[in-house]
């Protein structure tokens, strides 16, 4: 169970804002796949909630996408929305709102399409999260996310407990804790599927440059207080060293979560190439690899 600091989550993404766009692969994939996914769904929407805009490359797609819809960049850490002003063009823009997606300032059902990419894992407490994502949600709502599964970071975890007990790497949910959530939390019809990304580096400086890169530190709220030593670190990187690959870099296990949940009897029609038609759910489960 995640036991994380809203504090230490913010404080993160401000830091990392400068840095970002610089070590989002991970982030520009599974971007790639949300935004894909939503070919396949024939609706329109009036307002657009782009939960966890980040920089603003999602929310900047989805106001090309839906030119005539209310596109809203919404992120807990406002150095992260001031980052996303490349993203902004003047001929088409979207609005930015710094908030916790625990407490939306957004009125009850004032929007039909939310989403979330590589957001919720972060999430404090999930449920609230969710129903807030409930609330705001239209009665013809649509809600499209990506985020961490449990296998995520496997080597660095493993690596950790050669040193000692300390939380080091978050528990992420699985697809099913996620679709309990979401049921739990008034959606209907999730589903869900699971795709494996990994990404390598050449060394473990790079490695973890990345995740500092990107804002993903330790925000466990049990965590261990101040700088690991030198000398920690050093054991780190040959306890991890055990996860090389046979050329040499070192691999960094990414399982992501993709899900799709709509308001209790309001699933949008699928759309298949040659018009509108309803067609198995299934068939938005399509992989997609990593660059």
């Amino acid at each position: 169970m995640n036991r994380l600091t809203s504090q230490s989550i913010r404080r993160a993404f401000n830091r990392a804002s400068a840095s970002y766009d610089r070590h989002a692969a991970l982030p520009a994939a599974t971007r790639a796949t949300l935004l894909e996914r939503l070919d396949l769904v024939a609706f329109e929407p009036g307002v657009v909630l782009d939960l966890g805009a980040g920089t603003g490359h999602s929310a900047r797609e989805l106001k090309r996408r839906y030119r005539k819809s209310a596109v809203i960049a919404l992120d807990v850490a406002h150095r992260m929305l001031e980052a996303s002003a490349p993203q902004l063009p003047w001929w088409r823009p979207f609005h930015r709102i710094c908030a916790d997606a625990a407490q939306l300032p957004l009125r009850a059902g004032s929007v039909d399409l939310v989403y979330s990419n590589l957001m919720l894992h972060w999430a404090v407490d999930l449920d609230a999260v969710l129903r807030e994502v409930r609330r705001v949600l239209s009665p013809r709502g649509y809600f499209t996310f990506a985020t961490l599964g449990p296998d995520t970071l496997s080597e660095l975890r493993n690596a950790w407990t050669h040193l000692d007990d300390a939380p080091h790497v978050h528990g992420f949910l699985d697809l099913h804790d996620l679709g309990d959530a979401l049921v739990r939390c008034g959606f209907s019809d999730p589903v869900m599927d699971v795709d494996r990304y990994t990404l390598t580096y050449p060394h473990f400086t790079a490695l973890r440059g990345e995740l500092k890169g990107l804002g993903a530190q330790n925000a466990h709220q049990d965590r261990a207080r101040g700088f690991s030593s030198r000398t920690v670190l050093k054991r780190l990187e040959l306890a991890y060293a055990s996860a090389q690959q046979a050329d040499g870099r070192l691999p960094v296990s990414c399982e992501v979560v993709y899900g799709q949940a709509w308001c209790p009897g309001s699933t949008p029609p699928i759309r298949s190439r040659r018009g509108e038609t309803v067609i198995p759910l299934t068939s938005l489960t399509k992989r997609r690899q990593p660059p």
